[in-house]
């Protein structure tokens, strides 16, 4: 492929390439609970009230992130509407972004084919590829923080590139909160100490060229809050960071290790590519991603509360230390490592066990559902989903591929430029057409009957809310509107409201949605009447 293509035209085939891949199938399923509908949500209610300063969920302040990210999302449903496509859009163009941006930074510090067997190994890694179809704040977040770091590593030569870091790093603080200036400043730290020996690496005038351009940046949403709201919404955003890194948040408490796990079989293939990388000594720039990839796995190792996405920004250095690995096989400076083959074979067996197992899984409920001991998902299963079995050979037919591709004789460039592209697209295939036929079925198992409820209400005057679990998929598939309940219940909390539309005295309808394990906790409530039970949700009404 690099042979045969005029390098020149690279970022164009880059830029098709993801366009391809991230912009296809985009609103073929719901959005999922929790974040990808609570960012939606947080959207709808800004393009709804018309306050873009103001972050929200159910029309009272949201104080876990800041607004960057729903902004995004707000000028995509201006131009989309408000629906599955737009809340993704943003990530797919923040994809091709990514890929662009990692091809012009691996030009910059070997050459054109370094950047592009970066680009098309990120683009055929499994979660990698995924998140740039969804609805989450990570990747846009990681974006920013690996250009901070990037443009930290350039102000070594060129000092003037520290204002670009600190510009990347406050537009990083501004999508998610202050983590994205933590992973600068412990990756920095970490450098400085380990690498450079505490010896001079940034000057005063440039630390004093960052702290201003990143504070300055994270202000155009941070001080207007802090003047309009006063200090009270950064208490409680500060207690919410605190209580993220303390305690296991919402049940997502997970060991040590969990991360660790996550990266090596969430990022194949690259993750194989990179351990021989990650144990050998890498150039300056290959440097600096090690000591980022270590921070961010330790930190988020530490951290109590451990969701999968959280050490997604070890990507950038996953990816780079992979694609260096072959940079240097493909230079004849490496050889083919026996143990890389095996953990190609071995982890890539796994997954594609996985995803043959998942609609054998659908096809086949009644047989598996006597050994699951949770009710919620034995309930689950009922969903009439309709499967054509060609979604088993998914699986089969990638793993196929994977074998042809890692025992093909690679003594020459041709080959194993071949090698490179073929595993690169072939993953990245497999996941657009699994994305496309088989995401859409689990979705109905875990969430339809849900949605389709809250769906059914839309444009009727009622309340809709949920009891016994944690949700936002009723205020954006019912597509709540401001201003519907009375004024005396515009200062509760989300918890007193929920208890008024319980057992207050209200104006309206109201229905509610709980989970068939937790029905027993209302079932004698003397407010509520049961209207029915579908695949693991139990719908009830008010009585009064």
């Amino acid at each position: 492929m690099s042979f045969q293509i005029q390098q020149k035209y690279y970022p164009l085939i880059i830029l098709a390439l993801g366009a391809a891949f991230f912009f296809p199938f985009l609103g073929n399923v719901h959005l999922f609970d929790w974040d990808e509908i609570n960012f939606a949500e947080s959207a709808r209610e800004m393009l709804l009230t018309g306050n873009y300063s103001k972050v929200q969920i159910d029309y009272k302040p949201f104080w876990e992130k800041p607004p960057l990210f729903f902004w995004m999302q707000v000028v995509s449903m201006k131009i989309w509407g408000v629906n599955e496509f737009a809340a993704r859009f943003p990530n797919a163009v923040i994809g091709c972004a990514t890929l662009l941006v990692i091809y012009y930074i691996g030009k910059n510090i070997r050459n054109a084919n370094f950047g592009l067997i970066w680009t098309l190994i990120y683009l055929g890694s499994f979660t990698p590829h995924l998140y740039f179809k969804s609805g989450i704040i990570d990747p846009t977040f990681n974006l920013f923080i690996f250009l901070g770091i990037y443009f930290s590593f350039k102000a070594q030569f060129n000092s003037r590139q520290i204002f670009l870091s600190g510009l990347f790093i406050g537009l990083a603080v501004l999508t998610k909160g202050p983590v994205g200036g933590l992973i600068w400043g412990l990756t920095v730290v970490c450098y400085w100490g380990f690498i450079k020996k505490f010896s001079k690496l940034f000057t005063f005038k440039q630390l004093l060229i960052f702290a201003i351009t990143c504070i300055a940046v994270a202000s155009l949403w941070f001080a207007q809050e802090l003047v309009t709201n006063g200090f009270w919404f950064f208490e409680e955003f500060i207690r919410y960071q605190i209580r993220l890194f303390s305690t296991p948040d919402a049940g997502h408490g997970q060991p040590f290790y969990y991360h660790f796990v996550v990266v090596l079989l969430g990022c194949f293939p690259i993750s194989v590519f990179a351990i021989p990388a990650l144990a050998s000594r890498q150039e300056y720039f290959g440097t600096w991603m090690k000591v980022t990839f270590w921070v961010v796995m330790i930190l988020f190792s530490v951290v109590t509360t451990k969701i999968v996405h959280y050490s997604s920004m070890a990507y950038f250095p996953v990816s780079y230390l992979a694609a260096n690995t072959l940079y240097n096989w493909l230079a004849h400076k490496k050889n083919w490592n026996k143990w890389v083959k095996f953990g190609l074979i071995f982890i890539g067996f796994v997954l594609s066990l996985a995803l043959v197992a998942v609609p054998l899984i659908g096809m086949n409920t009644a047989a598996i559902t006597p050994y699951i001991k949770d009710q919620f998902a034995v309930r689950n299963f009922n969903a009439v989903v309709a499967w054509s079995g060609f979604e088993v050979f998914i699986g089969i037919a990638y793993f196929i591929v994977l074998l042809v591709l890692v025992f093909m004789n690679k003594a020459t460039i041709q080959r194993k430029w071949l090698f490179i592209t073929g595993l690169s697209l072939s993953t990245a295939l497999c996941l657009l057409i699994y994305g496309a036929t088989v995401v859409p079925k689990i979705e109905r198992f875990t969430q339809g009957a849900a949605i389709d409820f809250y769906q059914s209400k839309q444009g009727q005057n009622v309340y809709v809310g949920v009891i016994g679990f944690k949700s936002y998929a009723h205020l954006f598939y019912f597509q709540k509107k401001p201003n519907s309940a009375p004024a005396s219940t515009a200062n509760m909390t989300q918890e007193e409201f929920g208890n008024w539309l319980l057992n207050g005295k209200v104006d309206k309808p109201v229905f509610f949605v709980t989970r068939i394990d937790r029905y027993d906790e209302f079932k004698e409530h003397p407010n509520l009447e049961y209207i029915k039970e579908e695949n693991g949700f139990v719908f009830l009404k008010r009585k009064n």
